[in-house]
């Protein structure tokens, strides 16, 4: 399990991106991949774990 930081994340449209941790692109996050019971969101700033997958348009 990877680690990083949210770097924003636009509720309305429920998307944004996730720094790594150790550096690399940026990574794509869709509200329907939070898997934490309750959150559909998520907060600038916000350390989370993730598993990188590979979407359409890339990394995600």
């Amino acid at each position: 399990m990877l680690q990083g930081t949210v770097k924003w994340f636009n509720e309305s449209k429920g998307y944004g991106f996730i720094t790594p941790d150790g550096g690399g692109d940026d990574l794509f996050v869709h509200f329907s991949e939070i898997s934490g019971e309750g959150y559909k969101s998520l907060q600038e700033g916000d350390r989370v774990s993730f598993e990188q997958g590979q979407g359409p348009k890339g990394p995600q």
